[in-house]
Order: structure tokens, then sequence, then C-alpha cells
């Protein structure tokens, strides 16, 4: 007897005109999520909310984020056909729900878990006032400011703290030694990025932490983002930093001109293309009603 899934599959298939061969029918129904080694035993995973980095060796094994908890289910099932072992490390890069809520699946899985303060703080707040704490499993570890370092076997792991930026506790996840730096959503490759001005966001400051980020990463470092526009890349280098520190640059521009010109929060929300960042296209109101919030406190 054939599943509702297959049946929903063939199905699909068959309207689309593909054959079960397809390049695309098997990026589509290949258990619904993807793995990739960049280098050093460092990859990342993609199936559902912000990207996953991960690390598997026979000496250690860390997880960054953790998208929702059949997701984490997914990569653990997978981390457990490669190794035995217990998973040292999982880092947040930040609370919100698409990259900390495959948490609880961690639970009794790993030794240690690790974010920013504020990170750690955020999550509780937020699961408390769903009254979703006991679904969480938050940070047993955390930093205030500056750099927090953690060994797993021969890679060394750093968080490094630079500032309120997409939130207020953001970190960039630097495996040193693969020179792969997660940046978590402190940046959004060509895609609109969600701005959380009830968690201290603050653009101008964005900004700088981008600037920071430049210069502490060399040229080699590789970055993974956790949210990328359609037709990009979820990974890229440095001078990425830079064209999402002049998207934010100008997303105020617009938002300060346009009002010195006459016009409404709601009239520029509708706009679909920020002028100067062309690459950022789609709606641009969340990004738009954040800057206004920051510039003019309405």
């Amino acid at each position: 007897m054939i599943s509702r899934r297959h049946f929903i599959q063939k199905s699909i298939i068959s309207t689309a005109g593909l054959s079960l061969s397809s390049p695309l029918v098997k990026l589509l129904f290949q258990n619904g999520y993807q793995m990739k080694v960049l280098r050093n035993n460092v990859g990342i995973f993609t199936e559902r909310g912000g990207t996953i980095a991960y690390m598997i060796s026979s000496e250690g094994i860390a997880v960054v984020d953790s998208q929702f908890p059949d997701q984490s289910q997914h990569l653990i099932d997978e981390i457990k056909k490669q190794s035995e072992r217990k998973i040292d490390l999982l880092v947040n890069t930040h609370h919100h729900g698409d990259h900390t809520a495959g948490n609880i699946a961690f639970k009794g899985l790993v030794n240690k878990v690790v974010a920013h303060e504020n990170s750690m703080l955020n999550q509780k707040t937020t699961a408390e006032a769903r009254g979703g704490l006991d679904g969480q499993l938050l940070p047993n570890t955390t930093y205030k400011s500056g750099v927090h370092r953690e060994r797993v076997g021969d890679e060394r792991i750093a968080l490094h703290y630079f500032g309120a930026g997409h939130t207020n506790g953001d970190s960039f996840v630097h495996f040193e030694n693969a020179n792969i730096v997660h940046t978590g959503d402190l940046l959004f490759n060509r895609r609109v990025p969600y701005i959380d001005k009830s968690a201290g966001a603050d653009i101008a400051n964005w900004q700088q932490v981008l600037e920071k980020a430049y210069n502490t990463f060399d040229a080699d470092t590789l970055f993974v983002y956790g949210h990328s526009g359609e037709g990009y890349e979820i990974t890229g280098n440095r001078e990425d930093l830079k064209a999402f520190q002049n998207y934010l640059a100008q997303v105020l521009s617009f938002v300060k001109k346009g009002k010195a010109n006459g016009k409404t929060k709601e009239e520029l929300a509708q706009a679909n293309e920020i002028p100067g960042a062309p690459e950022w296209k789609g709606n641009q109101s969340r990004a738009v009603q954040a800057a206004w919030l920051e510039l003019f406190g309405e």
C-alpha cells in the first residue's frame, strides 16, 4: 500500500512532468534536509529555519544553532551515524526561535550550551511570556563582552560580541582552525532582514558591528549566514559584510530623507527596493518600520 507521503510526492512529480531520476526530484525529496562539509570537518545543515553549522570529528562534536526540534533531530540522527560521542558543545548565535527552538532535542545529549548573556535572557523571557519555558533548553554558559573561547577536540571555537545589531545578544561564532564564521542573523545575504527592536536591535550600531567583524576576520574566512535571498548563497566572504553594511546605511538614509520630504512611515514601508542597495529586493516594510522607530521613536 502506498503511503500518503509517497502519494503526494508522486502526484507532484506527475503534475510537474518530472521523472524520478530528475535532479530536482532528488533535491525535493532527499529527507527534506541537506548537509554539506565545508572545511576541516566543519559543515552546514539546512532544512527549516536559520542555517546550522556543525563540526564532527573523532575528537569532538560541536553544533551552532538548532532550527526547530524536528530539524535538530534529523541532524542528531546524522551525527550518530558518524560518531558515538556525546555532543561536546551547542552554541546559539542569538535567541530567535528558528535558531534555538531545536535546543530541546539536545537535552541530555550535549555537555555545554553557550550564548551571549543577553541571548540567554531573551530566550528565557520570550519562553516565559508564552508559557513555554519547559520546552526550552537554555544556555548553561554565557559571556558578557569581548571573546569567549571553547576547545572542542583540535578546534578552537570563539564567540565574538561586538555590541547590539540584529538584537542585543548576537555572537559571531568562529571555528578558528577551519577559519569559518557563523554570522547567525547578523548577516542576511541579499534578503530583507528582521530587525528586532523589541530585543535591543540597533541599526546604526549594527553597521559598526559589521565593520568590527570585517577587521577581525580575514580574506580567507568563509562566512555562514543565517539566511539568504532567493538565488543567493548561504555562504560567502567578508565583502558580503560590506554589502550588508551598505544596505543598513541606505535604509536609514531612505527613511530619514523620506520623512524630510513629507512621506509617512506607511508610504515608505511600501517600497520594494532601497535606493543604493538594489540587491535586497522585496517588501521593505519590516526594515523601514524598524528604521523609523530608531530614528524618530514612534
